[in-house]
């Protein structure tokens, strides 16, 4: 089996290029033709020696991940259902905006958290993503973008993990993933620009703030232990004492000087006067100064068997202003993409229906059957020589 060069940071990569006797120079070119290019076959990569090009394809690959699905909404979200193997696939999510365009990322098939809002929690969990099907979701959608806009120039300039999965449950992989996202020899984002959402993985939140801190995001969803242990189990074993304290930890490292948390508002579960209240006494009294933050209201998208309900309009804005008053900057997230099932809360919704396709094949190919599967694939393009 080759090695895919998708699963490389450029660190992996100089030193994969290393034991094939080439030097670090090679690996940066290699990086830039994968990540800035979108190439996917070494015969494209005109700046390389020959013998390079020529040995390549005997040990490595550009494997990207068969897309099975592409949803188009009418207010311009687009999401892809990647296959990622034995009857499991993970969504992605491009949300366009005037000044800038974002990318939801998973990192795992399923998730094991089980929040009880969420439907990915719902389908289970399969398995952690590699460090390659993490980046291919990536490269896949910034390429296809820009030919699909007609543009030379980076069209996704924010990526938020926030797709299917718990990303510090799948450390290992996420961080040299996160790294290539802000090479400058890949794709060149801002710390600022990256965000990691975290239902509350404590230690994990100060090992990320050592290795590659970037914007962090939090999964809150209540203000109290008694409540958010019904809602995110996890908060079972990091109650949200020890979790603010990790938020706090966080900053000095972090690209902003605040957190981000997020709050699904369920009707008459968490959404009444009296849990803003606690929530404005929770982020300002806690530690005796408080969490610096940014509080963002996500109205939830109802989805079968959750038994929950999306507060109405008048809550959330309610909810929203005692929190503002309060001193707690507090947006209302906009719904993208509801009418794809690609809002805040339904990736995996009908994956599992939609993946029937894939598990058959699975099963076929264990029964020595080989099926052939026709999917999209990203448009060839013709690349320039490298002049760098």
């Amino acid at each position: 089996m080759t090695v895919n060069l998708l699963d490389f940071d450029l660190e992996g990569l100089a030193a994969f290029c290393e034991k094939l006797g080439e030097k670090r120079f090679r690996a940066v070119q290699l990086f830039r033709w994968i990540h800035q290019k979108g190439a996917s076959r070494f015969d494209e990569m005109t700046d390389l020696a020959r013998s390079l090009r020529e040995k390549l394809p005997s040990v490595c690959s550009i494997t990207p991940l068969p897309v099975l699905s592409r949803q188009d909404s009418a207010d311009g979200t687009i999401k892809w259902l990647f296959d990622v193997g034995d009857g499991n696939a993970v969504e992605t999510v491009f949300i366009p905006e005037d000044d800038r365009g974002t990318l939801c990322v998973s990192s795992q098939a399923g998730c094991a958290v089980g929040c009880r809002f969420c439907s990915t929690g719902h389908q289970g969990f399969s398995r952690n993503l590699t460090t390659g099907e993490i980046l291919a979701q990536l490269w896949y959608a910034e390429h296809y973008l820009r030919q699909h806009l007609n543009s030379k120039e980076r069209v996704i300039t924010n990526v938020v993990m926030m797709g299917m999965g718990e990303p510090l449950q799948n450390y290992g992989a996420l961080v040299p993933a996160l790294r290539v996202m802000l090479d400058d020899h890949a794709y060149g984002l801002s710390r600022r620009r990256v965000t990691v959402s975290t239902s509350g993985v404590v230690p994990m939140i100060d090992r990320l703030a050592k290795d590659c801190p970037v914007a962090l995001a939090v999964s809150l969803h209540a203000p109290n232990d008694a409540l958010r242990d019904g809602l995110v189990p996890l908060n079972r074993k990091y109650p949200i004492a020890e979790l603010l304290d990790a938020c706090l930890r966080y900053l000095p490292a972090a690209p902003r000087d605040f957190i981000t948390f997020e709050y699904c508002m369920l009707d008459g579960v968490n959404d009444q006067p009296e849990h803003a209240q606690q929530l404005l006494a929770l982020l300002r009294g806690h530690g005796g100064t408080g969490v610096p933050c940014k509080l963002n209201l996500i109205p939830f998208n109802p989805f079968p068997d959750s038994g929950l309900k999306c507060s109405p309009r008048s809550t959330v804005l309610r909810f929203g202003q005692m929190l503002n008053e309060g001193g707690i900057v507090t947006t209302v997230r906009k719904t993208r993409g509801d009418d794809i099932d690609a809002a805040c809360g339904q990736l995996a919704g009908d994956v599992l229906d939609r993946t029937q396709a894939a598990r058959r094949m699975a099963q076929l190919r264990a029964a020595g059957v080989h099926p052939v599967k026709v999917v999209p694939s990203l448009p060839q393009t013709t690349h320039q020589e490298d002049s760098a």
